[in-house]
C-alpha cells in the first residue's frame, strides 16, 4: 500500500552519535593536581636533613599460618640501628600470640601487628579513657621496654589480631644496647634535624650558632610512559571520512584510554602512586570499619590545608550512609561546576581507581596540592615533538606495505609528594 521504512531509509540521512565509550571517567585526580614541567624527564625534591629513622611499619613474611618479622624492618624502631646479624637473630626470637575481639593485649614488650587492627587507649586529664591511635599491619608498640619503661597506655583488638611479640626478658647485644641509650640529634617534631634559635632573652646573651642541614640523598621522580600505536587503514579514512573523521575518532578514544590509565598510575604505581608513597605517620586506620565522620576528622587534622578527598564512589556512598545514621547533613561543595558531597568544606571526589579489595575494603586519599603549599603535584613535559594536547603527542610513523597508517600516541607523567603531611591515607574502609 505504501513505501516501507527499510526501503525509505536508503535515502535517508541517518543521525548519529559519535563513539562512546564506557571506560571514561571525570578523571578528578587529572584535573585537581597542578601540573609542574619536569625538564630533563626528571623531578629532584630536596628537604631538610632528618636524621632519624621514623616509625614506620614493620613488614611481616608469612608461610602458612605462621608469620616472621623481617629483620631489616627493625631498624624502624631501632632508631636507624643496622647490624643485619642482631636484627635476623632478633627477629627469631619474636613470638606469635593470637587474639580475639575485645582481648586487652599486653604492652609491656615490644610487639608488632601483623594481622588484624587493635586500638592503643590512654587516659585523659580527668582519668576517661582516650582512644590515641588504631594500628593496622605492620604497626608496632612496646618499644618503651627496649629502655627499661613501662607503657603508659593500654591496647585492646579491635579484630582478631595476630601479634609477634618480643619477650621482655630478651637480652639485647651491647652493640644494641650502646645504641639505644646513645644521645640522639636535636629534632624538631617532624624528625627535622634542629635549627637552634634563642628568645626570650635579655642582655648580653650568647646566641647559638646554626645552619639548616639538606638531605644528602634527595629523591628523584623519573617521568613514566603510557604508549599504544595507533593503526588505522588508510581506505578507511580515504572513503569514510564524512561526516566524521575516521582518524580524529580513533584519536580521541585512544587519548581517552591513555589518559584514564595515566590517573590508575598515579594512584597505583609502586614507584610514584599516591597509595604507595604515604609516609607511615599520615596512614591511619578506620576505628570500626565503614567510614564515619571522626574518621574523616581523623585524617584532616593531620596537615595544614586539606584541599581534596579521593574516595571510590562506593566509599563515599560508606560515608554518606553513615552521615546519615548520625543524622548529618553536610553541605555539597562546587568543584569545577559540579556539586560533590563533603566533609568540614573540603570537597570529596570520586576515583574509581582506587582499589576495592575482594573483602569490600579501600581507602580515602587526602591530598593537599600545589608546590606553594609543599604539597602534591603532577609531572610532566610539554613542547614534546608532534604534541597533540600538554605532555602528550601523537607522531605519524608512515604507512606499511598493507597500506596501514600507524601513530605513536605517546604520555609523559608521574606526582611527587613534597613533604610528608601533604598526603594521607585512610586505610581498613568498609564499603
Amino acid at each position: 500500500m505504501s513505501l516501507s521504512t527499510a526501503a525509505a531509509r536508503n535515502l535517508a540521512t541517518t543521525t548519529k552519535t559519535r563513539p562512546q565509550s564506557q571506560e571514561i571517567t571525570d578523571r578528578w585526580l587529572l584535573r585537581v593536581l597542578p601540573w609542574v614541567e619536569a625538564r630533563g624527564g626528571a623531578y629532584r625534591v630536596n628537604r631538610r636533613a632528618c636524621p632519624l629513622a621514623g616509625d614506620g611499619l614493620v613488614g611481616c613474611t608469612r608461610i602458612g599460618s605462621w608469620y616472621r618479622v623481617v629483620p631489616s624492618e627493625l631498624s624502624e624502631v631501632l632508631s636507624g640501628f643496622a647490624d643485619d646479624d642482631v636484627l635476623s637473630a632478633l627477629a627469631d626470637r619474636f613470638q606469635q600470640n593470637e587474639f580475639a575481639a575485645g582481648d586487652e593485649i599486653p604492652a609491656g614488650a615490644l610487639s608488632v601487628v601483623a594481622h588484624g587492627k587493635v586500638g592503643r587507649y590512654g587516659t585523659g586529664a580527668y582519668g576517661d579513657p582516650v582512644v590515641l591511635d588504631v594500628l593496622g599491619e605492620g604497626g608496632h608498640f612496646g618499644s618503651e621496654a627496649l629502655l627499661g619503661r613501662e607503657p603508659a597506655y593500654s591496647v585492646r583488638a579491635l579484630t582478631p589480631v595476630t601479634v609477634l611479640v618480643l619477650p621482655r626478658a630478651t637480652p639485647l647485644p651491647d652493640a644494641l644496647a650502646e645504641h639505644l641509650a646513645r644521645e640522639r640529634p636535636a629534632v624538631n617534631k617532624k624528625g627535622e634535624a634542629e635549627v637552634a634559635v634563642a628568645s626570650g632573652h635579655d642582655g648580653e646573651t650568647a646566641l647559638p650558632g646554626t645552619f639548616v642541614d639538606y638531605d644528602l640523598r634527595p629523591r628523584e621522580y623519573q617521568l613514566s610512559v603510557a604508549q599504544t600505536i595507533l593503526r588505522t587503514h588508510t581506505r578507511v579514512t580515504d572513503l569514510y571520512n564524512e561526516p566524521m573523521s575516521q582518524a580524529e575518532e580513533q584519536l580521541r578514544l585512544t587519548i581517552e584510554a591513555l589518559r584514564e590509565r595515566q590517573e590508575h598510575e598515579l594512584v597505583n604505581n609502586p614507584g610514584f602512586g599516591l597509595l604507595h608513597n604515604v609516609d607511615p605517620s599520615q596512614r591511619i586506620h578506620t576505628a570500626t570499619g565503614p567510614p564515619t565522620p571522626d574518621d574523616l576528622d581523623d585524617l584532616l587534622c593531620r596537615r595544614r590545608k586539606t584541599q581534596a578527598f579521593l574516595a571510590h564512589p562506593r566509599a563515599i556512598a560508606a560515608f554518606g550512609r553513615q552521615c546519615s545514621r548520625m543524622r548529618l547533613d553536610p553541605p555539597s561543595v562546587e568543584v569545577d561546576g559540579t556539586a560533590h558531597a563533603s566533609w568540614r568544606g573540603v570537597p570529596i571526589l570520586p576515583c574509581d581507581k582506587i582499589p576495592v579489595r575482594d573483602d569490600r575494603v579501600t581507602a580515602i586519599i587526602a591530598l593537599r596540592t600545589g608546590e606553594e603549599n609543599q604539597g602534591v603535584v603532577g609531572l610532566r613535559q610539554t613542547g614534546l615533538p608532534d604534541e597533540h594536547e600538554p605532555g602528550l603527542s601523537v607522531r605519524f610513523m608512515g604507512i606499511d606495505e598493507t597500506a596501514i597508517a600507524s601513530y605513536l600516541v605517546t604520555t609523559y607523567y608521574s606526582a611527587a609528594v613534597l613533604v610528608p603531611d601533604a598526603l594521607g591515607v585512610l586505610d581498613g574502609v568498609q564499603v
